[in-house]
């Protein structure tokens, strides 16, 4: 892709997303060395905003910075799934029981509708993946705190290292999308602590699955 083919936006932000998308499908594989040289090449730009790109990666935790060797696509280990896991756990926990006080009866209706959504994506693995992760960044948004948003996003590009495998486990959509249920059903009721907990469980239930 030429420079000349990019958004006006600032060059290395957009760099950044070309490569975040491309390790998010895998085109660049966990552990994996970046040639610099060679995506300069292909991008048609000098090094300079490739570098800074690296390093707004190396801030979210996609890419690692290595003392005289360059940068390598982060991998993921159990104890970063863990760790990562345990945050979005408490975070979105927490959103979900402020949705289940505070939202209109028209908010709830919305997740109503993305959940019927999520449930006819069921036989389609990358289709479901990406209405999940609609269903909940519409609840974050429902719960309108931007600084728990803005956590919430970096911890789930790191978790989106290791997203095919956490419903590859045999049962596990099927699993995750009874558990979107009992959360949509503690939030029709206005239960904070079934949201909360429902969710905690969600969570729990896919770092078992995703480990």
């Amino acid at each position: 892709m030429a420079a000349a083919s990019l958004t006006p936006r600032a060059l290395y932000q957009e760099v950044a997303e070309l490569l975040r998308q491309r390790i998010f499908n895998r085109e660049l594989t966990p552990g994996s060395w970046i040639d610099e040289l060679k995506l300069a090449e292909e991008y048609g730009i000098s090094r300079t905003p490739l570098r800074e790109a690296l390093k707004v990666l190396a801030t979210e935790g996609l890419v690692t910075m290595k003392l005289r060797r360059g940068a390598y696509v982060t991998e993921v280990y159990e104890r970063d799934l863990t760790d990562v896991y345990h945050l979005l756990a408490l975070l979105e926990s927490d959103a979900a029981s402020v949705v289940a006080c505070q939202a209109t009866d028209a908010q709830l209706k919305e997740l109503q509708t993305l959940h019927r959504e999520l449930e006819k994506s069921v036989g389609n693995r990358e289709k479901f993946f990406q209405v999940n992760e609609r269903v909940h960044m519409r609840l974050l948004e429902i719960a309108d705190n931007r600084w728990r948003d803005q956590m919430v996003a970096d911890l789930r590009k790191v978790m989106k290292l290791n997203r095919h495998n956490s419903l590859l486990k045999s049962g596990r959509i099927q699993e995750s999308l009874a558990e979107h249920q009992a959360i949509m059903n503690a939030l029709l009721s206005r239960d904070a602590t079934a949201s909360a907990q429902a969710m905690q469980t969600h969570f729990n239930n896919g770092l078992q699955a995703a480990a």
